[in-house]
C-alpha cells in the first residue's frame, strides 16, 4: 500500500538560472540531460527545459512500450514551467513556444539516436511565429525543417522524398543554396511537403502539438533500440539496460538572419589536442545544418580562416561581441568540468544560447595531449590523466602513418577530419564496405556524406572520405571515435555512385581501384602509398610512465618470433607470458624432421628425430632470451595434436612425400590413424608429454641449453618458465614436475652452470581449476589459458561460435562475447577458485592470464580484483594493457577509501 503511495519522479526541470538537477545525476538524466541542468545552475544562458529520466525509458521496454502512469502529467508540469520562463504557450497560434525533443543517454552516441527540432509548429502557430518574428521566411523555413525531420523520424517517411521536392523548386527556380528562396518560395515546398506525407500515410500531416509532442518522445526512446544504436553499442560496450533520457528544451533559432547563427566548438583541438579554441558555425542556420553536412562550415576564429585559407568570415569576425562572450562561456566550462568540452550553441538575432556541453569525443593522440597538458596546467592530477584516456584508444597509435619521404600523387584536398592513414579499394556504399571489408579486403568508404545508417560501413571501412561535412560531420566525429583516418569535405571530388566511380583534378578514379588518404593533412592519394611505424614518445611516454608508477600488475606478451618480442619489448612488456612452441615446429625448414617423429615406430626413432630438431629449438629460445634481457620467458611446450603436422589428402601427402623423401604410404596411414573426432578434446597438450616423453624431454633440454649459453655469454640470465599445458590432475602434474627437473638438473650438471627456472601449468580445464590445490603441489605458476577455459566451461567452440554468438548478443544472452570480454560470473569463478585453492597450498604460486583476455581492459580489471600477477597480451595490446592494468589498480584504491 505504501509503495503505491510514493509517485516516482520521471521529469526534472532546468532553466533560468535553477534545475532539479546536475552534472552527477548523468546516469537518470544522461549526459546531455544532466550538462544542460549544471549550465543552468552556472547561470549560462540556457533556454530552458525538461529532461524525461533513462528510468522512463527502461520503464517503456520492460512494460511493453507504455509509459509510467504518472509521466503525462509531470510532462505537462514541465512543459508550464517553460512556458512560464519563456513567456510563452505550447499550441498557442498568436505567441507559441516551440521546442526540441533529444535524446540523451548518460555515454555519448553521436547521430546513433533521434531529435526533432521546431516541434508545435502547424498551420497556424506558423503564422504565429512569422507574425513574432517579423520575418515570414524565417517562420515557413523552420517549418518545412520540421515536417521534414518529424516525418522522417516519427512518422518514418524517407528524407530522400523531401529533399527531392525541394530539389525540383530549386531547380525550377535556379536557385542553388537554401537561403536563396523567399517566405513565398518556402510556402509553397512546406504546401508540396504536407501533400507528400498525405499521399504516403493516407492522412494529414500531424496539426496538434501535444499529439507532436509525444510522437517525439516516443520515437527518441524507439531509438534506443534501432540497429544502428545497437550496433554502436556492442561497438563501445555500451549496455542496453542504460536506456535514453529525453530532452525537451525550448527552441531558439540560429536562422532568423544575418545575426544569428549555429554552430559547434571544443575547446581543444579533438583530432591534435592543441589547446585553442576549435570548430565550426553557420550564419542563419539551424544546427543539424552543421553536423549533417548539408553547407560547408565556416571557422570560429580567425587564425583558422586563415590556416585554412577560407575567405568567408570567421564568428570572431562576423559576431565580434558574441564571439568574446562564447570564449569566455566556453573557458568557464573547461575550467568547471576539468576537461576538454564539446559545446553546441545557438545565436538568436545577437544574444548566446547554449544548447549542449559534454566532455569531447577525441583521437587516442589528441586524449593523450589533453591529459598530460591538463595534468601539467594544475587542473587534473597525475592519476587523473591516466584515468581520462580510454586503454583501447592507444591503438590508434599502434599502427603505421605514411612515410613523409614517399612521393605523394594528391588527387583531392578536403579537411583533416580524423588521423592516421590507411590504403584500400574505392568503394561508395556502406553496404559494399561491410561486404568486402568483412572478407578480410581493406577498403576506402567514398561517400557524398556519411549518415547514421553507414555505420556498420565506416567500421568495416579502413578509412572513409566524404565530399560534404566539415569537422564536425557526423562522418568525422564517428571515424574519431573508431580511430579510423577520416577525410571530409572534399568539395572537389564529384561522385557519381552509379557509375561507380568519381572525378577530381582531371582524374576519374573508379570502384575498386586503390587510393590512400591521409586523415591528418585532409589528403587524397591515388595508388597505396609506403608507411612507417609510430615512434611511441611525447606525450605517450610520460602517461605510460604515470601509469607504470601506479600499476601493480605485471605485463607480458604472448610471443615466439624475434620481431614479435623485439615489438613488445619496445612496447613496455615485462617478459613473455606465452611462447607457444609448435608454431616454431611448422617452419619449413623444421617440419620434415617434425614428420619424420611423428612417423617414427619406436622411441628410439623419435628421439633420433628430434635430435635433429633440438638445435633448432634451442636457437628460438638463445635468441628470446637475448632480447627479453633477464626478464620471465613462460614456454608452453608442444600442445597440438600431433595430426596437425602431418598431411591429409591424397594429393597433400604425395607433394610432402616428394619434398621430404618419406613414404607417401606411411604418411596417409599414420595421418589417418591420429584422425580425432573431437581434437580440441583429444591426444594433446600434457597429454603428448605422458604418452611421448621424449618430445618434452628435448624441449626442455633445448630450453636449459639456451638459457646456459645467453648466461654464458655474460648477458643477464634467463628466467625460464616452463609450462605444461591442459593438466587436469596432480598425478599429472607430477609426472610432468618429475620429467622438467629430471631434464634441467642434468644439463645444469653437464654445462656446470646454475639456472634458475620455473615449472607451471597451464590452467585450461574446469576440473584443473576446481582442483588446483593438487597442482600446486608440483607447479609454481598458473597461467590461465582463458581461451580453452572459456571453450570447456560453456562448451563452446570458439572456432564456430561465430555462427550463433551474434544471436545470443542481439536477444540479451550473453553482454558480450565470451572469447573477447571474460565471463566473469562464470569463467572468472573458476579462476577465484583456482587462485584461491592454489594459494592456499603454495602462499607464493605466481598467477598470470595469458589468453586474448590479457589484452582486454574489462578482464584486466578482473585480474586486478582477483590478484593476479600479471596479464600476458599481444605485443601491440602492451600499452593498453599497462594503462588498463594503472587504471584498474586506482579503480580498487578508490574503492578502499
Amino acid at each position: 500500500m505504501a509503495e503505491t503511495m510514493v509517485k516516482t519522479r520521471w521529469v526534472y526541470a532546468f532553466g533560468g538560472g535553477a534545475a532539479d538537477g546536475d552534472a552527477s545525476m548523468k546516469n537518470l538524466l544522461g549526459g546531455k540531460g544532466a550538462n544542460l541542468a549544471e549550465m543552468s545552475s552556472l547561470g549560462l544562458p540556457v533556454p530552458p527545459g525538461f529532461t524525461i529520466t533513462t528510468e522512463a525509458c527502461t520503464h517503456y521496454y520492460a512494460n511493453g512500450r507504455s509509459y509510467p502512469a504518472e509521466l503525462e502529467a509531470q510532462v505537462a508540469t514541465g512543459l508550464a514551467k517553460v512556458e512560464e520562463l519563456t513567456g510563452k504557450s505550447f499550441g498557442d497560434a498568436a505567441n507559441p513556444l516551440l521546442v526540441s525533443v533529444r535524446s540523451g543517454a548518460r555515454a555519448s552516441m553521436p547521430g546513433m539516436m533521434d531529435t526533432v527540432l521546431n516541434l508545435g509548429l502547424n498551420d497556424a502557430t506558423v503564422d504565429g511565429l512569422a507574425k513574432l518574428s517579423g520575418d515570414r521566411r524565417f517562420a515557413f523555413d523552420s517549418y518545412r525543417r520540421f515536417i521534414q525531420m518529424y516525418s522522417n523520424v516519427v512518422l518514418g517517411l524517407d528524407h530522400h522524398m523531401f529533399e527531392e521536392i525541394l530539389d525540383d523548386h530549386k531547380d525550377r527556380l535556379d536557385v542553388h543554396v537554401d537561403t536563396g528562396l523567399t517566405a513565398e518560395n518556402w510556402e509553397a515546398v512546406v504546401a508540396d511537403y504536407k501533400q507528400a506525407v498525405e499521399q504516403e500515410l493516407g492522412e494529414p500531416f500531424p496539426q496538434d502539438p501535444k499529439a507532436q509532442l509525444w510522437g517525439a518522445i516516443g520515437a527518441v526512446f524507439a531509438s534506443w533500440m534501432n540497429d544502428r544504436a545497437k550496433f554502436y553499442r556492442r561497438m563501445h560496450d555500451i549496455p542496453e539496460s542504460w536506456g535514453t533520457a529525453v530532452n525537451v528544451q525550448s527552441m531558439v533559432f540560429g536562422n532568423m538572419g544575418d545575426g544569428s547563427a549555429t554552430g559547434v566548438a571544443f575547446t581543444r583541438n579533438p583530432s591534435t589536442g592543441d589547446n585553442r579554441l576549435y570548430g565550426e558555425f553557420l550564419i542563419n542556420a539551424q544546427g543539424e545544418d552543421v553536423v549533417a553536412g548539408i553547407r560547408t562550415p565556416q571557422p570560429l576564429t580567425k587564425v583558422a580562416r586563415e590556416e585554412m585559407g577560407e575567405t568567408n568570415p570567421s564568428m570572431e569576425e562576423a559576431l565580434p561581441e558574441v564571439f568574446a562572450q562564447f570564449k569566455e562561456v566556453v573557458g568557464t566550462l573547461e575550467k568547471h568540468y576539468r576537461d576538454m568540452q564539446d559545446i553546441e550553441f545557438t545565436v538568436e538575432q545577437g544574444r548566446l544560447y547554449m544548447l549542449q556541453t559534454r566532455n569531447g569525443k577525441r583521437t587516442a593522440k589528441a586524449a593523450l595531449k589533453v591529459a598530460v597538458d591538463l595534468a601539467n596546467e594544475g587542473l587534473i592530477t597525475k592519476e587523473e590523466a591516466v584515468m581520462r584516456v580510454e586503454p583501447a584508444s592507444l591503438d590508434q597509435l599502434l599502427h603505421p602513418t605514411i612515410d613523409p619521404a614517399s612521393p605523394r600523387d594528391v588527387i583531392a584536398t578536403g579537411l583533416p577530419a580524423s588521423p592516421g592513414a590507411a590504403t584500400g579499394k574505392v568503394v561508395f556504399t556502406a553496404e559494399e564496405a561491410e561486404k568486402l571489408g568483412g572478407s578480410g579486403e581493406a577498403v576506402i568508404l567514398v561517400r557524398e556524406e556519411t549518415s547514421p545508417e553507414d555505420i556498420r560501413g565506416m567500421d568495416a571501412a579502413r578509412g572513409i572520405v566524404t565530399a560534404r561535412g566539415g569537422m564536425t560531420s557526423h562522418a568525422a566525429v564517428v571515424a574519431r571515435g573508431m580511430g579510423r583516418p577520416c577525410v571530409s569535405g572534399a568539395g572537389e571530388i564529384h561522385i557519381d555512385a552509379r557509375a561507380g566511380e568519381f572525378r577530381a583534378r582531371g582524374k576519374t578514379i573508379r570502384a575498386y581501384d586503390i587510393v590512400t588518404i591521409d586523415g591528418s593533412t585532409g589528403e587524397v592519394l591515388q595508388g597505396a602509398v609506403k608507411m612507417i611505424e609510430p615512434e611511441l614518445s611525447g606525450d605517450f611516454g610520460a602517461l605510460m610512465g604515470w601509469a607504470d608508477q601506479v600499476r601493480r600488475l605485471k605485463v607480458r606478451a604472448n610471443a615466439e618470433t624475434a620481431l614479435d618480442a623485439s615489438t613488445a619489448r619496445q612496447f613496455g612488456a615485462e617478459g613473455i607470458g606465452l611462447c607457444r612452441t609448435e608454431h616454431m615446429f611448422f617452419d619449413p625448414a623444421r617440419i620434415a624432421a617434425v614428420r619424420e617423429m611423428i612417423l617414427a615406430d619406436d622411441v628410439a626413432g623419435r628421439k633420433a628425430a628430434l635430435a635433429k630438431i633440438l638445435p633448432m629449438q634451442r636457437a628460438d629460445f638463445v635468441e628470446l632470451f637475448k632480447i627479453m634481457e633477464g626478464l620471465p620467458v613462460t614456454i608452453r611446450l608442444l600442445d597440438p595434436p600431433l595430426h596437425e603436422f602431418l598431411p591429409h589428402t591424397e594429393e597433400d601427402v604425395q607433394s610432402v612425400a616428394e619434398a621430404t623423401g618419406l613414404d607417401p604410404a606411411k604418411l596417409l596411414r599414420r595421418a589417418q590413424e591420429m584422425h580425432e573426432v573431437n581434437p580440441m578434446l583429444g591426444h594433446r597438450g600434457c597429454r603428448l608429454g605422458v604418452s611421448y616423453p621424449e618430445i618434452y624431454e628435448m624441449q626442455v633440454r633445448a630450453i636449459m641449453e639456451a638459457a646456459c649459453e645467453v648466461a654464458a655469454e655474460g648477458r643477464p640470465a634467463p628466467i625460464p618458465e616452463i609450462m605444461h599445458p591442459l593438466v587436469a590432475k596432480g598425478e599429472e602434474m607430477k609426472f610432468l614436475r618429475d620429467l622438467t627437473d629430471r631434464t634441467a638438473k642434468a644439463v645444469i650438471a653437464e654445462q656446470k652452470r646454475e639456472i634458475d627456472y620455473k615449472v607451471g601449468t597451464m590452467v585450461e580445464l574446469p576440473r584443473a581449476a576446481i582442483r588446483a590445490g593438487d597442482l600446486a603441489e608440483n607447479a609454481e605458476f598458473f597461467s590461465f589459458g582463458t581461451n580453452d577455459l572459456t571453450q570447456t566451461t560453456f562448451g563452446i567452440s570458439r572456432d564456430d561460435s561465430g555462427r550463433f554468438l551474434n544471436a545470443y548478443i542481439e536477444k540479451g544472452i550473453f553482454e558480450k562475447d565470451p572469447f573477447v570480454s571474460l565471463d566473469q560470473d562464470g569463467v572468472g569463478d573458476l579462476i577465484r577458485i583456482a587462485a584461491e585453492r592454489g594459494r592456499a597450498v603454495r602462499p607464493d604460486v605466481k598467477l598470470g592470464i595469458c589468453g586474448e583476455h590479457g589484452g582486454d581492459p574489462a578482464s584486466i580489471d578482473f585480474c586486478e580484483k582477483v590478484g593476479l600477477d600479471y596479464v600476458s597480451c599481444s605485443p601491440y595490446r602492451v600499452p593498453i594493457a599497462r594503462l588498463a592494468a594503472a587504471q584498474a589498480a586506482i579503480g580498487e584504491r578508490e574503492k578502499d577509501r
